[in-house]
């Protein structure tokens, strides 16, 4: 009989165990894991989570337009439009016309925020120690590993065949 990944129980069955959904242990460990940053963050820099994550995006380089941080969190326009205002309002980032295309806003940080992003990465770092503690770097590696290949084959579903998909992981398993 074939299994169903996403439970762990045979297909057809009328019994769906939640808790062993690998969706619903992923999506958990998610949310446990911003809600762990954001309690770090709110404390330490009065942020929350994805406002510090927007933060750090900007500082990096990797989003500087609000459509850049619509496709990295999978959220719309308008959503990074409210996010953006709040930043805005709180002096943490700013808007300025593209010198190339004036229809364009360009997304940078003022000192605060740029002081703000710089410590974000030690927040992430020390909630991922905390979720991570009592795993070997074996451990770390393979499930880092796993969810990069889950991630490909998201792409590969999302937008056809990428063409390398990680094939081996954990020890070659």
């Amino acid at each position: 009989m074939p299994v169903n990944f996403s439970s762990g129980t045979p297909t057809g069955t009328s019994e769906y165990k939640l808790g062993e959904s690998v969706g619903y242990v992923i999506s958990h460990a998610q949310w446990t894991m911003s809600r762990m940053v954001t309690q770090r963050t709110i404390v330490e820099l009065g942020v929350t989570s994805q406002q510090g994550s927007i933060l750090l995006m900007v500082a990096s380089g990797k989003c500087v337009l609000a459509a850049d941080l619509a496709r990295e969190y999978g959220i719309d326009s308008s959503a990074v439009t409210r996010l953006v205002d709040r930043l805005e309002k709180r002096y943490l980032i700013t808007r300025a016309r593209s010198s190339e295309d004036r229809r364009i806003l360009q997304l940078a940080l003022p000192p605060e925020g740029q002081r703000i992003a710089v410590r974000i990465p030690a927040i992430f770092s020390g909630v991922l120690d905390d979720l991570l503690s009592g795993f070997t770097p074996e451990e770390v590696g393979c499930l880092k590993s796993m969810l990069k290949r889950l991630l490909a084959n998201a792409d590969s579903q999302l937008l056809g065949p990428t063409g390398s998909a990680a094939t081996s992981f954990c020890n070659g398993a």
